[in-house]
């Protein structure tokens, strides 16, 4: 008789048995995620539209604002495409914490039934902004086109953008999550987070416009050397690179998703209860 595997379903696990769990546990990763796509995509009128129209309209309103109203300079690059390749990694991070902050509310029948790792719930949310991202990046594919834009080999770099990009998300949902469990008032600041963040973040303006004596201080926005570096990295070069800046958001993604992953272990226990 071929000898079984046994599952030990028990919430205080070591951390060597709970990364083990979060490998074995691999196939609620795509159940989750996949159902939140059905869910946002076939449910609603717009479906896959929806990912497009939203970054598309946002380009459109923010170049009226800051380039034909407050007349800022894009150096030399067509407004719409300075705002797209910015719009798209913000969208992607705001989304995604959004989600993940709201994800294990959502899903609290699953938490007060079962054990599972529980980490699964907020990374598959973010699974789902990371989908969302990809489609929209249609948008700027054919802005690109339209402008005559090609990339050269700065778009070598993309890849490990966004994988910053979702390292990012992941560790500020993990502590979105886990505290909107713990403290419910939060999940009225997390959106206000988000939309102050908009404004400090260069959305809507290059990072060249900030004087030079505020620069590092705007630098310990993470999301600040993620925009530059999608921008310099989509726009063939055109666009400035701060390593600095670059430097700084690598250090404090990194920084944030340790101490969110120590965080979300560390309550994690409590769920139930809490919930």
């Amino acid at each position: 008789m071929s000898e079984q595997q046994t599952l030990e379903f028990e919430a205080g696990q070591s951390g060597r048995h709970y990364w083990k769990d979060l490998w074995r546990y691999r196939e609620l990763f795509y159940f989750l995620a996949w159902r939140d796509i059905l869910v946002r995509y076939k449910q609603t009128t717009l479906g896959l539209a929806w990912a497009l129209i939203r970054p598309l309209l946002t380009m459109i309103v923010f170049t009226i604002i800051f380039s034909k109203l407050a007349k800022l300079p894009s150096g030399g690059i067509p407004y719409p495409l300075l705002v797209l390749a910015a719009m798209l990694p913000w969208q992607f991070f705001s989304s995604a914490v959004a989600e993940s902050g709201n994800s294990l509310i959502g899903n609290a029948n699953m938490i007060s039934k079962v054990y599972f790792p529980r980490m699964v719930i907020p990374t598959s949310s973010v699974i789902v902004s990371f989908v969302d991202l990809i489609i929209s990046g249609a948008i700027i594919v054919a802005v690109m086109l339209w402008y005559g834009f090609v990339p050269d080999m700065h778009l070598l770099a993309l890849p490990l953008l966004l994988m910053l990009a979702f390292a990012a998300a992941l560790g500020t949902g993990l502590w979105v999550s886990a505290l909107t469990i713990k403290y419910r008032d939060f999940r009225f600041i997390s959106p206000f987070m988000m939309q102050l963040g908009l404004y400090v973040s260069p959305v809507g303006f290059s990072s060249e416009i900030v004087p030079e004596q505020w620069r590092l201080l705007y630098s310990l926005n993470p999301m600040v050397g993620i925009i530059d570096g999608f921008r310099w990295s989509l726009l063939a070069g055109d666009t400035p690179l701060n390593s600095t800046s670059l430097l700084i958001s690598i250090g404090l993604t990194a920084v944030v998703l340790i101490s969110g992953i120590m965080y979300f272990r560390k309550i994690e226990r409590s769920f139930a209860d809490l919930i």
